[in-house]
């Protein structure tokens, strides 16, 4: 990979000559920077991409707008301030920039002009736009909205006396999924497509119906219809994954289905010549996990085929490539996201290897990537020391790194090494792979305390990204050991198959199989263990802890205890009963509750905190207030952290995720102190 040199300039400028450098300290997640949604501009010369930070006096994540020369020069600001810019998308011709910005108190549709420097307000929109996507001609741009509804109320309340000050109305629900996590309360309406012309103009709404039509939206070359995937059936909360693919003539509102698909259906995008829709689905078998799939139909619709049939990854946002012979997408292999590239015969190739990274609290993938009419692809570029930085690789593969957002920080601090693990499960003997970050300054003469941290999902990965939550781990002496067991994606089909309405099971096995190889190294001290991990790997540390004594600790993240109240509390009751399970609470209580780890409450002893965001809506505070008090009914030195306002991502805020990583390391050196007298 080549660096240029301006960078390599700037490094040896910031970076002060001085033997030890200070370990990182939870409040530099204000200072961290990362990039996220590069978009490369149509003749392959620069990339817009969002600028992420944390503004430390309003504790809120901000988004701003940069554009970058392929060249690595000319790095500069597209858009400044507190207010949050996203979704930048370059017009055809590569003239102009669409985007989403706030900067007037509200979400609205602006284009910038390059030449002038000159931007202007679109409409004035209502609600927050999504999904933007320019006509081949440039003249218009389709995107996304939701449309507020004003049902009927179910009663007629009489008129309050003026000045009285009456409770606030009732609410009244009848939907089955009528809130949603990060989100509240659903509001009645639906998401429909728009579409407004691109130098100013009335919206007109294209869609309609009691349907939600969320994106992609991608024109037919000829700028004469929308191409999209909706779920447009009355049953859709009860059918989450029954989509179809639609084509809407803008000239007559005629919307044609192209395919009803007994699945998800998701992505498309019409190919240069308009010959061809590609798009990502599989066939509903309502197993816990499906990969998604590649797959391609005809422009006038008929039978599907699918293409990189031998791949066993599934795969991610899709471009075509200019020639309509080749389709590049994202997919993720052993932890790293790739991009690859498959030609109409099903052949795939790898071409771009190390993307995400934008994703900071915990290694997840956070990907995206973007491709230019030449081949040249713009990614966000992972790496186990940075957070997301901006890459590019030409069409011969060769990778410049863009930017160095963090140098002049993580420049001078003392980070955890990351290095990977395989080991063998001792259920089959399958290996599984792990990474451990040694704490800075390590000394495998020393005794070190281990934290075992389990990703969540389950269904999802781990792999060699920047973490500032387990690099902050290491910070505090840990040796820190996250691993991808059984059901983690990236390892085909069959491996994330192994947990199909069996989890939590064998991949319990595969984390403490993980432990026992790290100990084997000779650094850890088999007497100072812990564990944490949040969601699914709330599930699998709560249960961890009912089936061994082995930890000195444990903080249970955001979990679910009682699969069998779950069902019926969680902002996806479908997805809870009918693809993890296979049957009602009511038909199966038997498995539910053997599945349930408050289940194996009587078998715990180990002191426990269980830390819940209070507007948790995926895995409701009620299953983390359920799991403590449980455990102070059976003795067990437990305490409850709630997060006011937090959703199911704990750290939306920036000092959410400081007072998460003080709580957690906290409670592991209360009794990794009791360890040492």
């Amino acid at each position: 990979m080549r660096t240029p040199l301006f960078i390599l300039a700037l490094l040896a400028a910031v970076v002060p000559a001085r033997a030890e450098l200070p370990v990182l300290q939870p409040a530099d997640i204000f200072q961290l920077q990362w990039a996220a949604d590069p978009q490369v501009s149509p003749d392959g010369e620069r990339v817009v991409y969002v600028r992420s930070h944390a503004d430390i006096m309003a504790d809120r994540y901000r988004q701003n707008l940069w554009v970058v020369d392929v060249s690595g020069g000319s790095h500069q600001p597209l858009t400044m301030g507190s207010e949050n810019h996203t979704q930048p998308r370059w017009s055809p011709d590569g003239s102009r920039i669409a985007y989403v910005g706030n900067q007037e108190g509200k979400a609205q549709l602006y284009v910038r002009w390059l030449a002038n420097e000159r931007e202007a307000r679109l409409a004035q929109l209502t609600e927050s736009p999504s999904a933007l996507s320019w006509s081949p001609d440039g003249t218009r741009i389709a995107f996304t909205m939701f449309v507020p509804a004003a049902p009927k109320p179910f009663v007629q309340m009489p008129r309050a006396p003026r000045g009285a000050e009456w409770a606030e109305r009732a609410r009244y629900v009848d939907r089955l999924v009528y809130r949603n996590d990060g989100r509240g309360y659903r509001r009645a309406g639906r998401t429909h497509v728009f579409v407004v012309p691109a130098d100013g103009g009335a919206p007109l709404q294209v869609t309609r119906g009691e349907f939600d039509h969320r994106g992609p939206v991608s024109w037919t070359p000829d700028g004469k219809a929308l191409v999209f995937a909706a779920n447009r059936h009355a049953d859709a909360d009860y059918e989450p994954r029954r989509q179809g693919l639609y084509r809407l003539d803008l000239a007559t509102g005629k919307l044609a289905t192209l395919l009803e698909h007994d699945g998800p259906v998701a992505g498309p995008r019409v190919s240069p010549d308009g010959r061809w829709i590609a798009f990502r689905a599989f066939r509903d078998q309502e197993r816990a996990y499906q990969q998604q799939e590649l797959w391609l139909v005809s422009s006038a619709g008929g039978e599907p085929r699918r293409l990189a049939a031998e791949l066993d990854r599934s795969a991610g946002t899709l471009y075509w490539a200019a020639d309509s012979r080749n389709i590049y997408f994202q997919y993720d292999e052993f932890g790293i996201t790739r991009v690859g590239l498959a030609d109409l015969r099903g052949n795939v190739r790898e071409v771009v290897s190390g993307v995400g990274g934008a994703s900071i609290g915990r290694p997840y993938p956070g990907a995206s990537f973007s491709v230019a009419r030449d081949g040249t692809i713009a990614f966000t570029q992972a790496s186990p020391q940075r957070p997301a930085e901006v890459g590019v690789a030409n069409r011969r593969g060769k990778v410049t790194r863009l930017t160095a957002l963090n140098e002049n920080l993580l420049g001078q601090r003392r980070l955890g090494e990351v290095e990977e693990i395989w080991y063998e499960s001792s259920v089959d003997g399958r290996r599984i792979q792990g990474w451990i970050i040694k704490p800075p300054g390590f000394d495998p003469a020393i005794k070190y305390p281990l934290v075992l941290e389990i990703h969540g999902g389950p269904f999802a990965n781990y792999g060699p990204r920047f973490s500032y939550e387990l690099q902050s781990y290491a910070a505090a002496g840990h040796v820190v050991l996250y691993t991808n067991p059984r059901g983690s994606t990236s390892y085909g089909a069959e491996f994330a198959d192994l947990i199909d309405k069996a989890y939590p099971g064998h991949d319990h096995d595969d984390l403490m199989d993980g432990i026992d190889a790290v100990i084997a190294q000779g650094y850890v001290d088999p007497e100072r263990l812990y564990i944490t991990g949040g969601s699914g790997g709330g599930v699998l540390t709560s249960w961890a802890i009912g089936m061994t004594d082995r930890f000195r600790a444990a903080v249970v993240q955001k979990p679910v205890v009682n699969w069998y109240s779950f069902a019926f509390v969680t902002d996806i009751p479908i997805v809870a009963t009918r693809y993890w399970f296979g049957a009602m609470p009511w038909e199966d209580p038997e498995e539910y509750l053997r599945r349930s780890p408050i289940s194996l409450v009587g078998n715990v002893t180990t002191p426990t905190m269980v830390l819940t965001g209070e507007h948790d809506w995926r895995t409701p505070m009620s299953e983390s207030e359920q799991y403590f008090q449980a455990l102070k009914l059976k003795g067990v030195d437990a305490a409850l952290v709630r997060i006011p306002d937090a959703p199911h991502r704990i750290v939306h805020r920036p000092s959410n995720a400081i007072e998460k990583v003080l709580h957690i390391i906290g409670w592991f050196d209360r009794y990794d102190a009791e360890a040492g007298e």
